[in-house]
Parts: structure tokens; C-alpha cells; sequence
């Protein structure tokens, strides 16, 4: 096994026992090493075989698997942002996440995009600059700091707010995700929000 697979083992040994309310020589005893072994098989200073870890894993009633450092992906998202209609939409969460998060640029604009619905619930919150959110019967300004949370069945359109663009995170379930972001190039021209 790789090094930095087996760098765990011994503190998840020990968490592993601890959890059982074992002590050493408790769980030595009922697995027939000594209580030597196990603690230098908890400590890092003795390698681990397949022989030694059967025993122990069965007193334990765990797999050695658990004790083994499982491999972690690469958690950086690297996804490429897209231009649309002068909106800037940066994907924040990978393409196979239950939520999806978005960093949206808003462009500054003449006239507010055309009130829009669709199945979906969004989350969003303004970084910088000043977003414009109509919401039904609503119109609001949210500053850097806010936060805004809607059903996307409610009227609904953004935009920023002054002669400088809008910064915004915005997290969406997947009907909400789908109608911002992958819809044809027609009709994301007109469903800016």
C-alpha cells in the first residue's frame, strides 16, 4: 500500500478502539497480539500486515478498509464560465453536484430583462456592485452583503443596479439550474433572472 494511505491507520485504529471502549490491553487480549504490537500499530512505529489487522478488525467488527485512508478527489472545481447576453456565469460546484452554485455577472442595462417564471427555487447573494431584483409586485436593490432567497414561480428578473455590474453567488436546485443555464442561446437571451 501507498505511504500516505497507511499514515492514518494507527489514529483510526485507535479511534476505532476507543469508540469501542477498549483499552490496549483489552482489545490485545480478545485479539491475541500483544499489547506491545497494538500500541506501536496505533503509534505509527510498527507496519501493519494483513495478519495482525484481521484479528484486531474482527474484536472491532470493523473492515480494514475503514482503517485505511480512502482516496480523496481532486476538490478543486474546474469548469469554464460562459458569456451570454453580457451575463458572465461562472459554475462554482461541480457538474455532478445535488446543488448547483453559481458566481453570475450581471451586466449594467438600459431596462430591466422581461419578468420571467419557471419551476425552481433560487439562493443568491450579492458580492459587489448593486443587483436589481423585480419579484412580483417587488422592486429591491440588494447592496454587497445581502442575501435573497425565492421561488423562481414568482415574476422574477435581475439585473445590476447603477452604471456598474453586479457580482452575485447564486445557488440554484436543479429546475432553477437548468432554465438558467442550459437552456437554447434563444431563449437565455430573453431569461436573464
Amino acid at each position: 500500500m501507498p505511504h500516505s494511505t497507511l499514515d492514518q491507520l494507527g489514529p483510526r485504529l485507535r479511534a476505532a478502539r476507543q469508540a469501542r471502549e477498549l483499552t490496549l490491553a483489552e482489545l490485545a487480549e480478545r485479539a491475541r497480539v500483544s499489547v506491545s504490537t497494538l500500541s506501536r500499530l496505533e503509534s505509527g512505529k510498527r507496519q501493519a500486515t494483513l495478519e495482525l489487522l484481521l484479528p484486531i478488525t474482527r474484536v472491532l467488527d470493523i473492515r480494514i478498509d475503514d482503517l485505511l485512508a480512502a482516496h480523496t478527489a481532486d476538490p478543486r472545481v474546474r469548469r469554464t464560465a460562459v458569456t451570454r447576453n453580457g451575463h458572465t456565469i461562472t459554475p462554482l460546484s461541480p457538474a455532478a453536484s445535488p446543488i448547483d452554485t453559481y458566481r453570475v455577472t450581471y451586466p449594467p442595462v438600459d431596462e430591466l430583462p422581461t419578468l420571467r417564471v419557471h419551476d425552481g427555487y433560487e439562493w443568491l447573494y450579492v458580492l459587489d456592485g448593486r443587483l436589481r431584483l423585480r419579484l412580483g409586485d417587488q422592486d429591491l436593490v440588494l447592496q454587497p452583503g445581502e442575501a435573497a432567497e425565492f421561488d423562481t414561480r414568482v415574476p422574477h428578473a435581475m439585473s445590476a443596479d447603477g452604471d456598474e455590474p453586479a457580482r452575485v453567488i447564486s445557488i440554484f436546485n436543479s429546475a432553477g439550474m437548468r432554465m438558467h443555464t442550459h437552456v437554447a442561446e434563444a431563449a437565455v437571451g430573453g431569461d436573464q433572472g
